[in-house]
């Protein structure tokens, strides 16, 4: 879809009014276009700003002087305003400060996170796999034939575990790849009941230990954490609960004590 249309789309994106096709679309060209991310962190921020009713944090010095002065210029105008014939010129000239100073406060408060984006991008392959029924390349309920398949494809070695007595069924996995990443990665699919539960995995190379962090994206649930040299990323339209007993089961599965 053209910029254009997406920056359409972003409000309805933002409230998670879209539908898993236009979410999906929307955080695909998200993760590779730069302005759009740019117009996205503006109206997330005003919005959140909105909602909060003002700013959490204190504005720096400078802007602060900068926002008082535009209001004092406002009220000095406003009777003017009203008798002179070029009203509309004075008007639309206030109206472009203010919107200056709304693109810096939404420059103050900040992009979104490395991790949101990718989170953005998971999310955004999640609902590509259900869309194209692309869930597999190798479907199989035995981790002895899933985790092998990897070899000579990857780099690396994926953990598998099965977890079918705790009711997440393994039914295969396949490859995929994150730009955000940059590199190719492993898909560990699972499925509890009639949910599915995609687990992204490849290679940290910072060897941090991260405990578990959950997160609520575009109406899917994540968990992310970092273990034994390997990242992981879980995402599905399961409750946060359910996903976390995930976790927390897949985890005491491959590292054990």
């Amino acid at each position: 879809m053209p910029c254009h249309d997406i920056q359409a789309l972003l409000n309805a994106y933002i409230d998670d009014e879209l539908d898993p096709q236009g979410t999906a679309a929307v955080a695909d060209h998200l993760a590779g276009c730069d302005g759009c991310r740019r117009v996205f962190a503006q109206a997330q921020a005003l919005r959140d700003a909105v909602r909060a009713q003002g700013l959490r944090h204190a504005l720096p010095p400078a802007l602060q002087r900068r926002v008082r002065a535009a209001v004092r210029d406002e009220g000095r105008r406003r009777s003017a305003w009203a008798r002179a014939p070029w009203a509309w010129i004075n008007l639309g000239a206030a109206l472009a400060s203010l919107m200056a100073l709304a693109v810096t406060l939404t420059l103050y408060l900040g992009a979104p996170s490395p991790a949101q984006r990718l989170g953005d991008e998971v999310v955004a392959s999640h609902v590509r796999s259900l869309m194209v029924s692309h869930l597999t390349d190798v479907p199989s309920t035995d981790q002895h034939t899933v985790k092998p398949w990897f070899n000579g494809k990857l780099d690396f070695s994926p953990p598998v575990a099965d977890l079918a007595a705790q009711d997440f069924t393994l039914v295969g996995g396949r490859l995929d790849y994150l730009a955000l990443a940059q590199r190719p990665v492993a898909v560990l699919v699972y499925r509890r009941r009639e949910h599915v539960v995609n687990l992204y995995v490849w290679p940290d190379a910072s060897g941090r230990e991260t405990p578990p962090d959950a997160a609520s994206q575009q109406g899917f649930q994540q968990v992310r954490w970092a273990h034994g040299g390997m990242r992981y990323w879980a995402v599905s339209d399961l409750n946060a609960t359910e996903l976390a007993q995930f976790q927390r089961l897949f985890a005491a599965a491959t590292h054990p004590g």
